[in-house]
């Protein structure tokens, strides 16, 4: 129990201590993670502090939460070029001329859920779709927070459900079963879920009221997004992306005359500073997790989940569990399903588990956890690029929540039938 102390510092110090303040920007959330950071090198005394301070930042360094700062880094040039070019202003003025005022929620939602099926990340649907929620949001007087929140639940959809999703392939690999299987079990876990919610977004949609005098919009400025979209559609990595579109911004931004090869550079470097505090949360976060996984944190999880497991039923709820504590220890739903994938595996062959459903129920749980915690990734991005704190989306995530509860109420009542 130890091990996960340092988490436990780290959520008293944010969470209670701004909830106890009614003001969640009393505590800086990178003051927190650095005091739970210094309690975790310093409580790992079985090693010398030198050997304890290379974990930590070996953690914070690690191949897959670099990858991700190089996102943030292109991400956070992209986000600022395109504002300053116009990007944003003309998309949110088409957006507002196509779409009636009643349908903007739940159009937002279906747009962030058919872009992560397609291009398979959370990620890259949150970098492309979030400026564009925010605009929307301050243009109709909508809550920017429910707008990125909207945003963040669609990404999720297609993290869980896509083919080419790192979640789906980790774990459907690690169960021994086809994607296609994996998917038709989810489809009726997720897909009800998504539904509910969409309906939720059009009823709640009826009060918006789009401006009376909708300006008009150059189509030309909308072009980067259009093209971002479609290339991350066509599966292209996120960072190619990123940089098409960074080049985009620049090239229709100096014939548009909205700034010259200097004001581009400009915007990009202001854009990857705004990146800053982001970088740093998460490269502490990383090294926070590496010393709690390393202290046998997450062993320990793993052992007292696993030590009164009886029935098909209580197998499933274990394996359920397991991801998602793990998720909350590693703030990573890929890594987590890896983790933990070898385990849920010998437990759902020990009790009857059908791999396909054990496959489902990892995925989704990991990916109703990776959206609802303020430290992972993707609430990080969505928070930075609408200029939020990642506590205030909070109590908008509407559909990683009804996911969790259609997730828990599969395995409950033993539906699907089929794969139960």
């Amino acid at each position: 129990m130890k091990a996960l102390s340092p988490l436990l510092v780290f959520i008293v110090l944010y969470l209670v201590t701004s909830i106890v303040a009614r003001d969640f920007y009393k505590v800086p959330i990178t003051v927190a993670f650095m005091v739970a950071s210094i309690y975790a090198v310093a409580s790992s005394g079985k090693m010398p502090l030198q050997k304890r301070i290379e974990s930590y930042s070996r953690g914070a360094a690690s191949g897959n939460l670099m990858m991700m700062l190089w996102i943030f880094v292109l991400a956070g040039a992209f986000a600022n070029a395109a504002k300053e070019m116009g990007c944003i202003d003309a998309t949110v003025n088409l957006t507002l001329h196509l779409l009636p005022a009643e349908m903007l929620l739940a159009g937002v939602f279906l747009a962030a859920c058919f872009i992560s099926l397609s291009i398979g990340t959370s990620v890259g649907t949150i970098v492309a779709l979030v400026p564009i929620a925010a605009g929307l949001a301050n243009g109709t007087g909508t809550s920017t927070a429910l707008m990125t929140a909207i945003v963040v639940g669609g990404a999720f959809f297609g993290d869980n459900l896509s083919f080419i999703s790192d979640t789906t392939i980790a774990a459907t690999q690690t169960q021994g079963c086809r994607l296609s299987d994996k998917f038709r079990v989810n489809l009726f876990i997720a897909a009800p879920a998504a539904l509910i919610i969409f309906i939720v977004y059009l009823l709640m949609g009826e009060n918006i009221q789009t401006p009376k005098q909708i300006p008009d919009f150059e189509l030309l400025k909308v072009f980067p997004y259009l093209i971002v979209l479609a290339v991350a559609v066509f599966g292209m990595n996120v960072m190619a992306v990123l940089t098409i579109g960074i080049l985009l911004t620049g090239i229709i931004g100096m014939i548009g005359g909205n700034f010259d090869v200097y004001g581009w550079f400009g915007a990009m470097g202001d854009g990857i500073k705004g990146m800053g505090e982001l970088i740093i949360i998460t490269m502490m976060a990383g090294g926070l997790l590496e010393i709690i996984r390393m202290n046998g944190g997450i062993d320990y999880i793993i052992k007292k989940l696993t030590a009164h497991v009886n029935g098909r039923r209580g197998a499933e709820l274990a394996i359920a569990a397991l991801v998602t504590l793990t998720n909350v220890c590693t703030a990573n739903n890929t890594v987590a399903i890896i983790t933990v994938g070898g385990i849920a595996k010998q437990i759902g062959d020990r009790y009857g588990v059908d791999n396909r459903k054990c496959a489902s129920i990892l995925d989704t749980f990991s990916c109703f956890t990776q959206g609802i915690i303020p430290y992972g990734a993707q609430m990080l991005i969505a928070a930075g690029l609408a200029e939020l704190n990642p506590i205030e989306i909070l109590p908008y995530l509407y559909y990683p929540l009804v996911l969790g509860l259609m997730a828990l109420a599969a395995i409950i009542f033993r539906f699907p039938k089929r794969y139960s």
